[in-house]
């Protein structure tokens, strides 16, 4: 018994060192990379030009990656739109919780998914935190989505166990065992450490978590030191979204003053109007580092792909929109539907997403628009 446990360890160890891009055993630590580094990096990728991504089929990042509902005919069948269409880049979210779960599925599973992504030029941007929505992820079968209501099932990471500090090494795990195993994997783009990490969070949920933002400000540093321990090739990010004077630095409040501290390649959220767009990146520009938008395009809001993609490109700045194909997240329906479900009607004009389910553009000429921007900027 004992030999055939010990060919059987031997045997996974040697499958995980031969899946294709992973790097196990941490590289050296590295510092913040300076301006030069970043800028040599971001000069070597294609235009970073792609949707915030989650398969049609699944209701969040959990249900993208568990292997009871891993579909990677699925993402395979919708990254080829996206190559199609241009786009050079998606950006995933990723979950303490899977690594928790299943660390070497996780990890084979990501693995695969950066594989598909590959074969049709694309290399993403991975998210290991998030601050929006429901604070209570559970691992398992997700509940449907609410009818009528916006991103009604996307869960928080960590969530409330961000309270409890006997989960911290859990955390540092996850970021160091992620990273780690795909720090040296040139198909990953960029590593965006916390999505929005002071968002109150949005939705409406029974359980309220007022204490994240006081106990995330002293983790986030920590975040992007433990995955600088394990020496990643690519660039780490935290992107800022809120607030009016990013290039003012009295007026930046901790959680900013980390990010555009601490960040390789500056990262950053808009959706307005091309006014403000363009404003905040101009704002942005003086810090002297690649720029990169993860998340635009809210139809409603004003903020469109022919609005804010050209003043993208023109300051050659990265533009990754939310919502590739409408789905389980129901992201082509506003904000507002937390409030008022569209439950016997579309709205008018659909608020994020790109595709219908069967791959038809919502509108070609925003397809178009993609593909020509990609091409004017890839051309070279």
């Amino acid at each position: 018994m004992r030999s055939r446990t010990s060919f059987l360890a031997l045997y996974l160890l040697v499958f995980l060192l031969g899946l294709p891009g992973l790097s196990w055993g941490a590289n050296p630590p590295r510092a913040r990379w300076t301006e030069a580094e970043a800028t040599a990096y971001w000069a070597k990728q294609p235009y970073a030009i792609g949707g915030n991504f989650l398969p049609a089929d699944a209701i969040n990042q959990l249900e993208m990656f568990q292997a009871a509902t891993y579909d990677p005919a699925e993402i395979d069948r919708e990254l080829g739109w996206a190559e199609a269409a241009g786009m050079t880049t998606m950006r995933v979210f990723l979950h303490d919780l899977l690594w928790q779960q299943d660390s070497a599925g996780f990890t084979q599973r990501l693995d695969g998914f950066l594989s598909i992504a590959a074969k049709h030029g694309i290399k993403p941007v991975l998210v290991l935190f998030d601050s929006c929505w429901d604070p209570q992820p559970k691992l398992g079968p997700q509940h449907p989505p609410i009818p009528g209501v916006h991103n009604s099932g996307w869960v928080q990471s960590p969530g409330v166990a961000l309270a409890d500090p006997a989960q911290q090494p859990r955390f540092e795990a996850y970021v160091k065992g992620v990273v780690g195993a795909f720090a040296s994997d040139r198909r990953i783009l960029l590593w965006d450490l916390w999505n929005e990490p002071d968002n109150g969070g949005g939705g409406s949920y029974p359980v309220k978590f007022p204490d994240k933002v006081r106990l995330m400000e002293p983790m986030l540093p920590e975040v992007f030191a433990w995955a600088r321990s394990v020496g990643p090739v690519q660039p780490l990010s935290s992107g800022i979204w809120n607030g009016d004077h990013w290039d003012q630095e009295s007026s930046w409040n901790q959680t900013e003053r980390t990010q555009l501290t601490e960040s390789d390649v500056i990262t950053f959220h808009d959706y307005s109007w091309p006014e403000k767009f363009e404003a905040r990146i101009v704002q942005l520009e003086r810090l002297h580092r690649p720029i990169l938008c993860t998340e635009y395009m809210a139809r409603g809001a004003g903020s469109t792909f022919d609005g804010s993609l050209p003043i993208a490109a023109r300051h050659n700045v990265g533009a990754i929109n939310w919502g590739l194909v409408k789905g389980r997240s129901q992201t082509f329906l506003p904000w507002d539907s937390w409030k008022l479900p569209y439950t016997d009607r579309e709205p008018t004009v659909w608020f994020h997403d790109t595709f219908y389910e069967d791959g038809r553009p919502y509108r070609q000429a925003e397809v178009d628009l993609i593909r020509q921007v990609s091409r004017e900027k890839n051309a070279r």
